[in-house]
């Protein structure tokens, strides 16, 4: 497993951002952001990725990633934005199967959403002067997904500011903002291939962990 040095001490999740991917997993349009988090502890490299096979479907979600360059809480929009000091791509891995059956008791995620491995970071970039933000993923060749923040239920620097509402986000701390509908089976040997904002970002293939 690719390991990311230094870890963040967490990762705030945002759930179902985009309407088509709460209706293509048949769930509810949230009427506020549905707010998750994973620790540091399960974060590895999107460059060399694993993933389990031992543990039913791992789903893949390609989520626009931000690193908080300042701490923040309870912030305006305005200042939660200014914040930002790195954008990139990164993957939420979901065990699916475990995360059906946890919803159905009513149960946390944490299992499926939490376990080692299951955030896999890029590299930072520089944040750009004007939003909305694209980004797209490949699998073997066939663009699976493709992201706008335009087409997002929450504007990012209101988004933030909501989440700093609730808790602090610190310094390092990665937010992953959500993923647009397309997600699927992931399997080891799937060549990805991630663009962003209309450039390469990076490419990998998926190991066995």
């Amino acid at each position: 497993m690719a390991v990311v040095s230094p870890r963040p001490g967490k990762v705030v999740c945002v759930g179902r951002s985009y309407a088509a991917h709460a209706a293509e997993l048949n769930n509810p349009v949230p009427e506020e952001p549905l707010l998750f988090i994973k620790p540091g502890s399960c974060v590895q490299g999107l460059d060399g990725m694993s993933i389990p096979t031992d543990r039913g479907d791992v789903h893949y979600e390609a989520e626009l990633a931000l690193w908080l360059a300042a701490p923040l809480t309870k912030a305006s929009a305005e200042d939660a934005w200014a914040a930002v000091g790195g954008i990139g791509l990164a993957m939420d891995l979901t065990l699916r199967d475990k995360q059906t059956e946890l919803k159905k008791k009513g149960w946390p995620w944490e299992v499926a959403k939490s376990f080692d491995g299951a955030c896999a970071l890029g590299p930072q970039q520089a944040v750009p002067a004007d939003l909305p933000m694209q980004f797209t993923l490949d699998i073997n060749g066939n663009t699976v997904q493709a992201g706008d923040t335009a087409m997002m239920l929450f504007a990012l620097p209101g988004l933030l500011s909501e989440m700093s509402q609730h808790f602090t986000l610190e310094v390092g701390d990665v937010v992953l903002t959500g993923t647009p509908a397309g997600v699927g089976v992931l399997k080891v040997g799937d060549r990805l291939a991630f663009m962003l904002n209309g450039q390469p970002y990076l490419e990998t293939t998926v190991t066995q962990a």
